[in-house]
């Protein structure tokens, strides 16, 4: 009879065991999982666009690195777009920082590198800054432009025109243009309206100078894209530049046909600022 009682509790013990070491054994096998994003390499070519998963399509990414590649150019400041399918569960601010860190986007004194980290099938993206850019692009305004010029485009999986919009709200901020006068606690973005109307005017004066001047050396009108003539606009505008440089191949920026950063990222720190959201 004592054998028998012991044995029944010996196998209840044995079972307990086994049923601890199995769910300590998934919770260790979900961690890893979760952790298993791995940030790519530095990569040879330091450009502004990555696009991981071919979310763009070789014009959209094309225009949108000629534009990062010419404010850089202008400014100093890095502003690198990153496109991946997932973050493998991990924290998408975290990830992007660390990645910023690890590339070192923006110059090393100045600390100005802006890491935009877009995971379309997690339907996530954030906005990570360099420790020299947070005085001006805060987390609120991370969070602002998230949430009021991306986002509502990517609800319509209109991705490039999302990042175009975000791209050119961030080359405003960083040049002191838009600031938030939203001083009370009401929801309605009055700063942002401004921007937007701010914007709106750039894009009148700038499509009047380009259609008087719109037509190529064989006497044919071509069109651009829409997109491209508004932060060619604001990028023009801000920089002090004339319009007369727009998209040819005599521009500082060069032609579409590829390129990157002049002399590639200057090892800048990433400090943990920025904001997410998700659609």
């Amino acid at each position: 009879m004592l054998n028998r009682v012991l044995k029944s509790n010996y196998k209840k013990r044995l079972k307990t065991l086994l049923f601890e070491t199995l769910i300590l054994c998934a919770l260790f096998s979900t961690s890893i999982t979760l952790g298993q994003f791995e940030i790519p390499k530095i990569p040879n070519k330091q450009t502004s666009v990555y696009d991981y998963i071919g979310l763009l399509n070789n014009n959209q990414k094309l225009r949108l690195e000629q534009d990062l590649i010419r404010y850089s150019d202008s400014t100093s400041t890095q502003i690198v777009v990153a496109i991946i399918s997932s973050t493998k569960g991990e924290n998408i601010n975290y990830l992007a920082a660390n990645w910023g860190e690890k590339w070192g986007i923006g110059d090393a004194e100045k600390d100005n590198g802006i890491l935009i980290l877009l995971a379309k099938n997690d339907k996530k993206i954030t906005i990570s800054t360099g420790r020299g850019t947070e005085h001006l692009l805060t987390d609120a305004m991370c969070k602002r432009i998230i949430d009021q010029a991306i986002i509502p485009q990517f609800k319509k999986n209109n991705y490039y025109k999302g990042l175009q919009i975000g791209v050119a709200t961030i080359y405003m901020i960083m040049n002191g243009e838009y600031k938030n006068t939203n001083s009370g606690n009401s929801d309605f973005p009055v700063g942002f309206v401004i921007f937007i109307f701010f914007v709106f005017i750039i894009i009148i004066i700038a499509l009047s100078k380009k259609n008087n001047g719109s037509d190529n050396h064989n006497g044919k009108h071509f069109r651009r894209d829409s997109g491209s003539s508004i932060l060619d606009a604001i990028i023009l505008s801000n920089m002090g530049r004339s319009s007369g440089g727009g998209w040819s191949s005599g521009s500082s920026g060069g032609s579409f046909g590829g390129g990157g950063f002049s002399g590639g990222f200057g090892g800048g720190s990433f400090g943990g600022g920025g904001a997410s959201g998700g659609w």
